[in-house]
């Protein structure tokens, strides 16, 4: 199968015919071919794009909704296809694919609502005779640059608010899983979207996002990746006075004190840690303990942890599926090494597993470290794989630190049954996101989704937030007066 841009509502080959192969991490087996489009690729979707947004956005925003609600329809009866073709290619197990799927739905009915509410504000002037008022306008073509781990999720998080907001846009999707937009563009096809509000343009970063970037018709970037390129791309966007909302990298903790429920905190770092093999921005990467049952989580943690059992993720049995790449592997074993030159202990895994049946395809063992110190490269350093490392800790303040204490602030979770702990955790934790009781994934759709520091850029994903990124204010006056009234100068009453 040669997957093709869709552009102006229609299928077709990018200008250079070249295809680069789409791999199953799980067994090696190539599962299509998808187009490598260059910038003028992007410059043919980008007028389509100019040209249909005009239109788009003097359709009124209830009926724009319409079409989400029949994209949400289409993609909760093609569930289970969705769901498949998504660990297919990108290697998430098969229940977690059935989750980020139901995500989309929930995104897609979400911002359907939107659209009759949308809300602006009315305020009293200051002057007689007067109304003021303000509102949302569309912004225009809008570029949406997404990952791999998340393929369906992250692109319904900024494309249904688009949509509804009234902008056309240009996705391009990570070249490791295009598949699932390849679905999503049957999907937005078969809903009656109108040609050329909707377009996917399959590429490289180097090539079609930064022709994106680039674009002088493209006047917002929302991108999903690394912290290293999403400083690419605010420079980048900076430079054509664009709008940039970005969403990156995450070194997400949970602190678990000593009068936390050990069973329940065991398993939401196991979910945290080891869900999607540690290929979250929001996975749990470090466990911030304290000393006086930090040996006793740890021993209740290594049992769930030798459970695990690590495969392909379309069997319903198995809870680890595989890494992304070969290259993948290959930085996660480097940092197991560094960890362990830097005097960290290693407890279970640690190893890359190539024995059949795993041979084929791209599996880390689920790895624990402990003895590991904050300042550790793997305890500040973005790992994206398997990979825990336990840090003990003597007060709920030195806690607090040792979780503020990195360039990140996307998620953190604590556990304790002390209410006022989980009050001050959540005022001071300076993450975009805090658990109380629960692991550092589990998002929901109506809330804004984003981070701090290294994180994010202030911008925020998914909820009425999202709606800031593509929508303008607007302040709208209207004097009923009859004469010329001037605001602030010293009028008589």
């Amino acid at each position: 199968m040669k997957l093709t841009n869709y552009v102006n509502g229609e299928w077709q080959e990018a200008v250079n015919s070249d295809f680069t192969p789409v791999l199953n991490p799980a067994t090696g087996e190539q599962l299509a071919q998808v187009q490598m489009s260059t910038a003028a690729d992007v410059e043919a979707a980008a007028r389509a794009a100019k040209t249909a947004q005009k239109k788009w956005a003097k359709v009124p925003a209830p009926k724009r909704a319409d079409y989400l609600y029949e994209i949400g329809r289409l993609m909760k009866e093609d569930k289970e296809h969705l769901a498949q073709v998504l660990t297919k290619e990108m290697g998430k197990v098969i229940e977690e694919a059935r989750g980020e799927v139901q995500e989309g739905i929930d995104m897609a009915f979400y911002m359907a609502g939107e659209g009759r509410r949308m809300f602006g504000e009315t305020t009293p002037s200051e002057l007689a005779d007067k109304f003021a008022m303000s509102v949302r306008s569309p912004i225009g073509v809008v570029g949406l640059i997404t990952p791999w781990n998340f393929p369906v999720a992250i692109a319904t998080w900024k494309s249904f608010p688009a949509i509804v907001a009234g902008n056309a846009f240009l996705w391009k999707p990570a070249t490791e899983t295009p598949m699932m937009a390849f679905e999503m563009a049957k999907i937005f096809e078969a809903a009656g979207l109108p040609p050329g509000v909707a377009n996917v343009v399959f590429g490289s970063g180097a090539e079609v996002g930064t022709a994106m970037i680039e674009h002088p018709d493209i006047k917002v970037i929302s991108f999903t990746g690394s912290t290293e390129t999403g400083r690419k791309v605010a420079e980048a966007g900076g430079r054509n006075l664009k709008k940039v909302s970005l969403e990156m990298g995450g070194k997400n903790a949970v602190i678990v004190m000593d009068d936390a429920d050990l069973d329940l905190a065991v398993d939401g770092i196991l979910w945290s840690a080891y869900g999607t093999a540690g290929q979250r921005c929001t996975a749990c990467s470090r466990v911030i303990v304290h000393k006086g049952i930090k040996e006793e989580l740890q021993r209740r943690l290594l049992e769930k942890v030798e459970m695990l059992t690590v495969g392909d993720g379309l069997d319903e049995t198995v809870k680890v599926g595989p890494v992304i790449n070969k290259k993948a592997l290959e930085k996660i074993h480097s940092y197991v090494e560094i960890g362990q030159q830097e005097g960290a202990k290693l407890l279970v895994g640690g190893a890359v597993l190539n024995d059949a049946p795993l041979d084929k395809g791209n599996y880390y063992a689920p790895t624990v470290f402990t003895d590991v110190l904050p300042d550790m490269r793997i305890a500040q350093e973005e790992i994206f794989g398997p990979v825990v490392s336990i840090i003990e800790v003597s007060s709920f303040e030195e806690a607090i630190g040792v979780n503020n204490g990195v360039i990140y602030g996307l998620s953190s979770s604590i556990y304790t049954s002390d209410v006022n702990r989980a009050f001050k955790a959540q005022r001071d934790l300076d993450t975009g996101i805090v658990y109380i009781n629960a692991g550092t994934t589990g998002a929901e759709i109506h809330l804004p989704f984003g981070g701090t520091k290294g994180t994010g850029n202030g911008h925020r994903d998914s909820g009425v937030a999202a709606l800031d990124v593509f929508t303008e204010w607007k302040s709208v006056y209207i004097d009923f007066s009859g004469k010329l009234q001037r605001a602030q100068i010293d009028n008589e009453i």
